[in-house]
């Protein structure tokens, strides 16, 4: 780990401490760091993408049969609008039984872009379904495949490229653990995106969803 990369763990895991979190402040650095790499210049998610969504997911180290055999399971945080600026995060756990890595991996990185507003109740409830829910489509970092007018973009990467995969039957769920570590008890995530102030543990991720491609 970089010397910055480390303070910036230090500060934030100082920050979590009387919370109890355990790996909560190493999550947010990870999401920091996928966001900020998945929205390079070099290619990736457009900065467009970002600018017109409402809300914005981050799982950092997806894993395909973490959990249970053959069930994948990720834990990460979501962010939405709230005026002209990003909310605090709400954490959130990614779970699929049939989500399966169609290029070499069992880990990957995801970040979902949902651009339905009128969704986000049902996206921030205790459990979404995706396809029942809402449709979605799977991006390459560059565009989005399968229907073009989904309301949910996921995106994932692996080993340095970005990789397809399926959602059939995945599901979007509160972390609550992941959300006492931050918040001190287990609050709804809608309560939290609309109600919560960003705590400074959380602070560079969402300054990274302010400035993407930067």
């Amino acid at each position: 780990m970089k010397n910055s990369q480390h303070l910036a763990f230090l500060t934030i895991a100082t920050a979590l401490c009387a919370a109890g979190a355990d790996d909560t402040a190493e999550r947010l650095i990870r999401a920091s760091t996928v966001f900020a790499e998945m929205t390079t210049p070099k290619g990736g998610i457009q900065p467009q993408q970002i600018a017109e969504a409402d809300c914005v997911a981050v799982i950092p180290g997806f894993k395909k049969g973490a959990a249970v055999v053959g069930v994948g399971y990720g834990r990460g945080f979501i962010s939405c609008r709230k005026d002209n600026a990003w909310s605090a995060p709400a954490a959130i756990t990614l779970e699929s039984g049939s989500l399966g890595v169609q290029i070499g991996g069992e880990e990957m990185d995801i970040v979902f872009v949902s651009r339905d507003k009128s969704r986000r109740s049902k996206l921030l409830s205790d459990r979404f379904a995706i396809g029942s829910d809402a449709s979605a489509a799977w991006g390459n970092g560059k565009t989005a495949h399968a229907d073009p007018n989904a309301q949910i973009l996921f995106y994932g990467k692996t080993k340095g490229a970005f990789a397809g995969f399926g959602l059939d039957g995945a599901t979007i769920k509160p972390d609550d653990s992941g959300n006492k570590a931050l918040y001190g008890k287990i609050i709804r995530n809608s309560e939290i995106v609309a109600e919560m102030a960003t705590p400074a543990a959380a602070e560079p991720l969402i300054e990274k969803l302010d400035q993407p491609n930067q």
